[in-house]
């Protein structure tokens, strides 16, 4: 792994942060890719770590910085609003000769036909197709696209799953739909087996959790451990997607982005569980067990 040279595009945000830990620990060198006038300033630093201001707009930036570190393998961990603008970042990979550019995925399964049709899972559509589009002109190129739910410690620390800071939830559906939820830490060993088996994870879509649970499963666990009783409501995801496109036309951007991630990962008919097609033995990332996952939900408990 130590020869492996990779950039990080998006290295401060949510997932970007434990994918730069879970690299620079697996000795990896890596590029941090920061936007100009970017908070990369907060990084620690670290002897096989390098920042390089770049404009993401712009090619022939992205080009230098890239082709400069002989980076090998690109990581977009881009926020959900930028994922529509990887393209100059693609561009750049082929030019500078890398062999894989991982997109900015990290959710729910983008080849799923109701998937496709949600505002928040297009832009990652159409970045598919264009790499699909590279990798046929430039057969040294090739991507990987990494599904992975929603992330579970994250999604509990915010209230995104259900809030056992609160001890509040909206249960979707009814609350008893199996999903599939990643630890961040686990999304990022992902990232580590696909630079690992790059062969094997050419030009797909490759599928991982941490575990496939319920909404009430999970509020179950908290009241084992507190007895405290939840404030619950029951949503169905079909009035979320509504109000969502409702929302979208408002430009209430990022509430509607959130209510068509609730739609997708809420809801049988979106392809919400990957137990029947996972890659985690390939990229290693092993499942929690019950007691794991309790572990991860009583940590948000106050």
């Amino acid at each position: 792994m130590s020869s492996i040279k990779v950039a990080l595009a998006g290295a401060t945000g949510n997932l970007g942060v434990p994918v730069l830990e879970a690299l620079l620990n697996a000795d990896v060198s890596v590029t941090v890719l920061s936007r100009r006038g970017g908070n990369s300033s907060k990084l620690s630093p670290h002897p096989n770590l390098t920042i390089r201001e770049v404009d993401f707009d712009s090619t022939e930036s992205l080009t230098a910085a890239l082709h400069g570190a002989g980076v090998e393998v690109v990581i977009s961990c881009l926020a959900t609003l930028a994922i529509g603008s990887q393209n100059p970042l693609i561009d750049a990979c082929v030019k500078a000769g890398v062999k894989r550019f991982i997109p900015a995925e990290f959710g729910m399964d983008s080849m799923n036909t109701l998937c496709t049709q949600l505002p928040v899972c297009t832009p990652k559509v159409a970045t598919q197709k264009y790499l699909r589009e590279k990798t046929e002109a430039n057969p040294g190129f090739s991507w990987t696209g990494i599904a992975n739910g929603l992330f579970l410690d994250w999604g509990l620390q915010v209230g995104f799953i259900v809030n056992p800071a609160k001890h509040t939830a909206t249960l979707y559906n009814g609350g008893d739909v199996p999903f599939s939820t990643t630890n961040l830490a686990d999304v990022a060993k992902a990232i580590l087996g696909v630079i690992h088996n790059q062969e094997e994870t050419a030009n797909r879509l490759v599928y991982v959790h941490s575990t496939t649970t319920t909404q009430n499963k999970l509020i179950q666990y908290a009241k084992d451990k507190d007895g405290a009783e939840w404030d619950t409501r029951v949503k169905d995801t079909e009035e979320i997607r509504q109000e969502s496109m409702a929302a979208l036309d408002k430009g209430e951007i990022m509430t509607a982005m959130d209510g068509f991630c609730v739609t997708a990962s809420f809801n049988p008919e979106y392809g919400c569980d990957f137990s029947s097609h996972l890659d985690n033995e390939l990229l290693g990332v092993q499942m929690l067990d019950e007691a794991g996952v309790r572990s991860v939900l009583e940590s948000c408990l106050q």
